[in-house]
């Protein structure tokens, strides 16, 4: 076996360099034929399924070069293999002569029986902190589930990848005097001693890299503080965006939108002083067919007081984060460009903040939305809706075949779901069931909820065709209902992200803050749709 110095390596850069809404962090990943003894790390990364008392493949390779150390910490109960459980182990050259890393650290996987690529994000957002806590610079690691897991190899170290990045995210922008932080690991090197799947794990990087990135810009827009994000920073976000990815790009100014008749969108944004910025990017994948195209529309609230409805003090600092849909879909759309599914991708954002300014729209006010209905406005904190409606009509009059809208839109959807399913309506079973298994395979969970004809009623009004709110029973569904109405016969989806866009505590790769949800789900279906 030759040594990594001299080993044939395939590397993919991960290079969080897409965004500038933060300090850039550099990670490098690459991937390196070699035996595990060989690589020449701070730290090796193996890994153990709960239950086993002798570790094979990779871990077996370690465990004969140590004299047989980790197999003893597994008969001493040390090492357990259970979920998360991280043993390090010093292995000094002078105490191992033939054995290159300075350190193993043993990552536990749980159950063989349960363990998927959910599974494996865990255990690699858990490792990648463990090692930046450890001040490691280098670490080197298996894949992980790809072996006795049984998993297949491209889509296990995407996993492994996106655990990584994922897991390693922090939003440190305005964090100036904390001395004690400890840097990000700098380089991961995935290392594999069978050549024929090199390849393989090569196209998994470049995937995990694409999607993780685009999460992380996601992240970073729905983390900034709203008096640092207006709807022009948002745009000026999605320009640069389609600037280095070569995507078309069209800002529509108030002006535009009037001609339009977008009245339902303007009315959300003439209480406060900063323009609104109506986001047009599109990705040319299928230009022989351009039916050929879905449409991701994203809510782009940069701060939500409420208006005139204005919403209770507490907790009202999140709502830095109403533009949550709009960051996704941004995002999502960078990644697309450089996987290049055959599909055409248009992305729509309408972004404006929602104040009480004193030309704010009232309760009661009547608005016409581009499609020519009208809406009572029954409260002026049901504002998102208004966009989209707007937003979704003008997909259709540009010959949107398929839809899919993110809004962090109700907080009944947290009331309904909790915090870690993302509740998914929509008019077509096809696109819906496309939806619900991309956000399985992408671990971003979702549920779908009915369109039924008892809430639908609670939309209707006196005096209009129909209001913006159907009051709190059902509020999720009533909202659904609400730009449903603006779909129409096109196929379309819609995901309430309210109580998934942002957490308190980090769980696993998604940290406390901003989770970039549902992003990696919408590539996932683009590259679904055009595979």
């Amino acid at each position: 076996m030759q040594s990594p110095r001299s080993a044939s390596t395939a590397v993919v850069r991960s290079l969080h360099n897409h965004s500038k809404v933060q300090e850039q962090y550099l990670l490098e990943v690459v991937v390196a034929q070699s035996d595990v003894t060989e690589i020449d790390v701070d730290v090796l990364v193996v890994n153990l399924f709960e239950g086993v008392t002798k570790p094979d493949g990779a871990t077996g390779a370690v465990d004969s070069a140590l004299g047989g150390v980790i197999s003893e910490l597994i008969s001493d109960g040390e090492i357990t293999g259970s979920a998360s459980e991280l043993t390090l182990i010093h292995t000094p050259n002078s105490a191992y002569a033939n054995f290159k890393p300075a350190r193993v650290l043993v990552a536990g996987l749980g159950s063989s029986d349960s363990f998927d690529t959910d599974g494996i994000r865990r255990v690699s957002a858990s490792v990648i902190r463990k090692l930046r806590s450890s001040g490691v610079k280098h670490a080197a690691t298996i894949v992980h589930g790809a072996g006795i897991g049984g998993l297949e190899t491209t889509s296990a170290a995407q996993a492994t990848v996106e655990g990584a990045l994922l897991g390693a995210y922090r939003f440190l922008k305005y964090r100036t005097t904390d001395k004690k932080r400890k840097a990000d690991v700098g380089k991961l090197t995935i290392v594999e001693v069978d050549s024929s799947k090199v390849a393989d794990i090569s196209s998994g990087i470049e995937r995990g890299v694409a999607y993780s990135h685009a999460e992380i810009l996601a992240r970073d827009l729905v983390n900034e503080p709203a008096n640092k994000l207006a709807p022009a920073d948002l745009a000026a976000t999605a320009e640069k965006v389609a600037k280095e990815n070569d995507l078309d790009y069209t800002v529509l100014e108030e002006a535009d939108v009037a001609k339009l008749g977008m009245g339902a969108y303007i009315g959300v944004s003439q209480g406060g002083p900063r323009p609104l910025k109506f986001i047009h990017m599109s990705y040319e994948g299928d230009a022989g067919d351009p039916q050929n195209n879905l449409w991701l529309i994203g809510k782009g609230i940069t701060f939500d007081s409420g208006g005139i409805s204005i919403k209770p003090g507490a907790g009202m600092g999140k709502m830095k984060g109403d533009m949550g849909g709009g960051a996704s879909v941004i995002a999502a759309i960078q990644a697309i460009s450089q996987l290049k599914p055959k599909l055409n991708v248009h992305v729509v954002c309408a972004a404006t903040d929602n104040m009480p300014g004193g030309s704010a729209q009232r309760p009661g006010d009547v608005v016409t939305a581009m499609n020519g209905m009208t809406i009572e406005i029954d409260n002026t904190d049901a504002e998102g809706r208004l966009t989209l409606a707007d937003a979704i009509g003008y997909a259709k009059s540009r010959g949107a075949e398929r839809i899919v809208d993110v809004a962090t839109l109700t907080g009944a959807a947290r009331i309904a779901l909790g915090d870690g399913v993302s509740p998914v309506f929509g008019n077509d079973d096809e696109l819906v069931n496309s939806v619900l298994d991309t956000s399985t395979t992408v671990g971003e969970s979702m549920w779908r909820l009915p369109l039924d004809s008892v809430t639908k009623r609670q939309n209707a009004s006196k005096i209009a065709d129909l209001k913006n709110t159907g009051g709190r029973g059902g509020g999720s569904t009533t909202a659904a209902h609400f730009i449903a109405d603006f779909a129409g016969d096109t196929p379309w989806v819609h995901i309430d992200v309210a109580a998934t866009s942002m957490l308190d505590s980090t769980r696993g790769w998604m940290p406390a803050g901003a989770t970039g949800v549902p992003t990696r789900s919408l590539i996932e279906l683009a590259m679904n749709l055009g595979g």
